[in-house]
């Protein structure tokens, strides 16, 4: 069994395996960074460390997420090595957190049992999500983290 972070963006459910959830945060003040793409939120300072803020909302191919007293960032652990699969890039160990609308439960649940995503997504979505799983809290959307972080 598999215990999952989970959050939402919009109405749908979400879950990253827990393991590869550094902490959670609230939403302090986002730096934006011109000229970035559309999905990079901004920068944060995280107790003298900066970190790369993705919207999660954008990143799926929809309109930016309103901040707002539910909002969460999600940082995760070794983005960099997630991105380079598994190898950190020079020893760098960029910090990288998603922007999300609100903070769920922990769940558990196996992963083996998780099905394909379903055919009706977008293109951007159907690139980053990895399969669906059933819950007791409802139907539980996994995300394709390398992918997500790719610059691709």
């Amino acid at each position: 069994m598999t215990q999952f972070a989970t959050f939402r963006v919009g109405e749908r459910l979400f879950g990253l395996d827990i393991l590869g959830v550094r902490e959670i945060i609230r939403v302090s003040n986002i730096t934006t960074v011109p000229r970035s793409e559309a999905h990079i939120r901004g920068l944060i300072n995280l107790r003298g460390q900066i970190v790369t803020i993705l919207d999660l909302s954008v990143r799926l191919g929809h309109e930016p997420a309103p901040v707002g007293d539910s909002s969460h960032i999600v940082i995760l652990k070794q983005a960099a090595a997630i991105q380079a699969g598994g190898q950190t890039q020079g020893g760098t160990s960029d910090l990288m957190g998603l922007l999300v609308d609100a903070i769920g439960d922990v769940v558990e649940a196996d992963a083996a049992l998780a099905e394909a995503p379903p055919a009706n997504l977008t293109d951007a979505e159907e690139r980053f999500l990895s399969g669906v799983l059933k819950t007791d809290a409802g139907l539980l959307v996994l995300l394709n983290i390398p992918q997500l972080l790719s610059s691709n």
